[in-house]
């Protein structure tokens, strides 16, 4: 039985690019609803000033059906509801993923890579003075 003292460096550093990528996994999934979502409001804005007897067609499923604006707009409408409750919701799942890799990033002490170098160009901005140096002609 391995414990958490036990874990090898190689299973904390993998552990730690899991949740990482749990994480984008997340966000790249609340963008593409986020595009869907745009989508839509952008067909419910063009529909709603259109008379609702007009000819209009939806894709559902990879097949294109013909229906009326008055069967079509609702439809569009609900699913964009639903879309924007699943980014609330995911929304907060990447919240929780976040909070998780923070303190699993406390608990095994883990730096990310180009960390240390900001810290150290901030300490090393405040001691030099910088500048360019030019010789003189003389």
């Amino acid at each position: 039985m391995a414990t958490n003292i036990n874990k090898s460096k190689e299973q904390i550093v993998a552990g730690f690019q899991e949740l990482r990528q749990q994480q984008r996994a997340i966000a790249t999934k609340i963008s593409e609803l986020e595009m869907d979502m745009k989508e839509h409001e952008l067909v419910i804005e063009t529909l709603k000033d259109v008379d609702p007897d007009r000819k209009c067609f939806r894709m559902v499923g990879g097949v294109l059906v013909e229906r009326t604006v008055k069967d079509v707009l609702p439809a569009l409408v609900n699913n964009k509801e639903q879309m924007g409750k699943l980014v609330e919701s995911l929304s907060k799942q990447l919240e929780t993923k976040g909070s998780e890799i923070n303190k699993f990033r406390t608990k095994y002490n883990l730096k990310i890579k180009g960390e240390e170098s900001k810290e150290m160009e901030k300490s090393s901005k405040d001691v030099k003075t910088g500048g360019v140096l030019v010789a003189k002609e003389s």
